[in-house]
């Protein structure tokens, strides 16, 4: 079921800064990993809110996210039962309230890595290790509260987002102007041109992270072990690779057919060889990351619906403008004309 940007929910950001919260969180942790010698918010945002527990037991991360993201407390035990190897362990969950305890493991991968294209190249491949290992259990995966945008859903989502921001008003930080609206709503050839080529691959639906980087990943091992699943979407698999290749582009000043990038994607490209041909995931490539756009969309619309006014001022508007993106080129590759590299 995809978010109602019509519903109104409980604001978050006033809720986690209350004496109350903090008692209740407190308690809970205290009742998972014994008593709390310390516990400091480490993140406030209007999506979720985290806070460093320190405890007889060690050092842990407690979290809560907005309402309709709350999903992640009851997702992240079943990826790590299914792939235990590539998941943050779990100390605690309490899927009713949202609440998600994980032991501290350390510095980010991106901290001691940065740009080097060797290391991005191994987050995405992991990362799609991770995707074909919960592939099989995806019905799960959808039990846990995930909302599935498959290729051949992807252009009633378009048309339903488009119809429902372009009727807002005006002065609506998420209204979609009407030019934006008319020029999406003429997309919809080419959208469907993206459909049938990443379909043509027939790949499975499976866990999209929908915010993949190096700040969402820890080596701990020798292992790469994601966290942070809240914005995650069932989907194709490729359209993973768009918040990294978003990313490295601009971070390298890389165009659409740099060479550099093309070399990050490679890796995760060759975990689904066996099941499409090289040349045929290469040439798909560019369509997927243009689906993979509409899990942007998907994230940022269940946040919205308990931000304040204040809030939706100024987050607001990620909601069209991640439906207009489906207006630019890909990060890489050229999707207007179906064709990546070979």
């Amino acid at each position: 079921m995809y978010a109602d940007l019509a519903q109104r929910l409980p604001s978050n950001t006033r809720h986690w800064q209350s004496e109350e919260f903090l008692a209740e969180l407190t308690d809970w942790v205290v009742a998972e990993a014994g008593p709390v010698r310390s516990l400091e918010s480490t993140k406030l945002r209007v999506w979720a809110g985290v806070w460093r527990a320190e405890t007889v037991a060690g050092v842990h991360y407690a979290k809560q996210n907005c309402q309709l993201q709350s999903f992640e407390a009851t997702l992240v035990p079943v990826l790590a039962e299914l792939s235990p190897h590539r998941v943050v362990p779990v100390t605690a969950t309490d899927p009713d309230r949202g609440f998600l305890l994980t032991p501290d493991q350390g510095r980010v991968f991106a901290e001691t890595v940065g740009e080097d294209l060797d290391a991005w190249g191994e987050v995405v491949a992991a990362s799609a290790h991770l995707q074909r290992e919960v592939a099989p259990a995806v019905d799960r995966l959808s039990e846990a509260g995930m909302t599935t945008i498959a290729p051949t859903d992807a252009a009633a989502y378009v048309d339903r987002r488009v119809d429902e921001l372009a009727s807002r008003p005006a002065n609506d930080p998420m209204v979609l102007t009407p030019d934006r609206a008319a020029a999406l709503e003429a997309l919809r050839p080419t959208i469907a041109g993206w459909v049938d080529q990443v379909a043509s691959l027939g790949l499975p639906v499976t866990l999209n992270h929908g915010d993949l980087h190096g700040h969402n990943v820890f080596k701990v091992a020798g292992d790469l072990r994601f966290f942070d699943f809240a914005d995650s979407v069932l989907t194709e698999p490729l359209g993973a690779l768009l918040i990294p290749l978003n990313v490295l582009s601009g971070e390298l000043e890389a165009g659409p057919e740099d060479p550099r990038l093309w070399r990050v994607v490679e890796p995760a490209l060759e975990v689904w060889s066996d099941l499409a041909p090289l040349p045929a995931l290469r040439a798909a490539l560019p369509a997927a990351l243009q689906l993979s756009r509409l899990a942007r969309v998907e994230s940022w619309a269940r946040c919205c619906v308990s931000m304040t006014e204040a809030e939706l001022a100024e987050w607001g508007e990620s909601v069209p403008r991640w439906l207009e993106t489906l207006l630019l080129d890909p990060p890489l590759g050229h999707a207007g004309s179906g064709a990546g590299r070979t």
